[in-house]
């Protein structure tokens, strides 16, 4: 039998008369990775009604119109009937599956250093799943709600594109004056009655928007508080002080400044963006039998998808070049 042994140099750091410095570390990992958005945590969630989830939306009213005015001696009443429209958002799975290495445990176990290592990587791997959720709520590559085409989301920025609403603010031309115009017209629509609840951009095109008001109207915005005790900064408009919420999933394309760049916003109703969950509304774990690798296993399942009412009327997409 061969035995190995290793100088004690490979691991000491400083090695001197009576002094032997081993490495030690601070028992809290440095930790600021992204985890969640503003947007998932602000839109409704509802329960499923199954698969997949089906709603009905009504785009009028009955009405008569002109032909309801008629002779009050000869009265003839035109027959009216609402119209509704069937709609549907099929499901979607999201998982992730995490191992503990029986012999890893127990070495950190014994070690003693880190001893809410196993705690926390459970909790940042259902954060995990959520970002990732919050990501595809925005940006999720499916392209239809009858028929999918894949297995992510359809994300919200799609629905609305697809709705119909969008516009185009250029390089020259005022972001400020561009978005407040946007939601005059929204406001404006003779057939629904929408409000616009807040405006979502990256923060970049948002830092755009406080520069031009400081700079053409020597204009600060005020705050608003909205989830997680966030502040953002508000736009007067014609549906009233819309927080302006940055949001680090719209990814734009370009550089600012140089005339080609493209930097998306939304204006949103966000009582009319829905998540229709199965189950839970928040991701749920589930601890598998032990195999026998004698490794533990964690699986984190988060069943739903996003739908967006009213994609024609109640939002709009603006492309701000810059």
């Amino acid at each position: 039998m061969n035995a190995n042994f290793y100088d004690i140099h490979s691991a000491a750091d400083y090695i001197g008369p009576g002094a032997i410095e081993v490495p030690m570390y601070n028992t809290e990992i440095t930790d600021i990775v992204r985890r969640r958005g503003s947007f998932g945590q602000r839109i409704k969630q509802v329960p499923a009604t199954g698969h997949p989830s089906r709603f009905f939306e009504e785009t009028a009213i009955p009405t008569p119109g002109t032909s309801g005015f008629v002779d009050p001696r000869t009265i003839v009443a035109p027959v009216v009937s609402p119209t509704r429209v069937e709609r549907s958002v099929p499901l979607k799975a999201l998982v992730a599956q995490l191992n503990y290495n029986l012999f890893d445990v127990e070495l950190g176990t014994q070690q003693k250093q880190f001893a809410y290592l196993q705690a926390k990587d459970l909790v940042d791997t259902i954060e995990g799943v959520l970002h990732t959720h919050d990501v595809a709520l925005w940006n999720g590559n499916d392209t239809s709600l009858t028929t999918p085409t894949t297995t992510q989301y359809y994300g919200v920025a799609q629905q609305i594109v697809a709705g119909g609403n969008t516009t185009t603010i250029a390089s020259t031309a005022s972001i400020v004056d561009g978005l407040k115009s946007t939601v005059a017209q929204m406001v404006a629509n003779s057939s629904f009655a929408v409000r616009p609840t807040a405006i979502y951009a990256n923060p970049v095109l948002l830092d755009l928007i406080d520069r031009e008001m400081k700079a053409d109207f020597n204009v600060v915005l005020g705050t608003t508080e909205i989830t997680g005790g966030v502040t953002v900064k508000m736009l007067s408009t014609q549906a009233g002080n819309l927080p302006l919420i940055p949001d680090w999933t719209l990814s734009y394309t370009g550089t600012p400044g140089s005339g080609s760049a493209v930097l998306p916003a939304y204006i949103v109703t966000e009582d009319m963006i829905e998540y229709h969950w199965l189950s839970d509304p928040n991701p749920r774990v589930f601890r598998l039998g032990v195999p026998s690798s004698l490794a533990s296993q964690y699986v984190v399942v988060k069943f739903g998808a996003p739908v967006v009412k009213g994609a024609s009327y109640a939002h709009y997409q603006v492309l701000v070049d810059r």
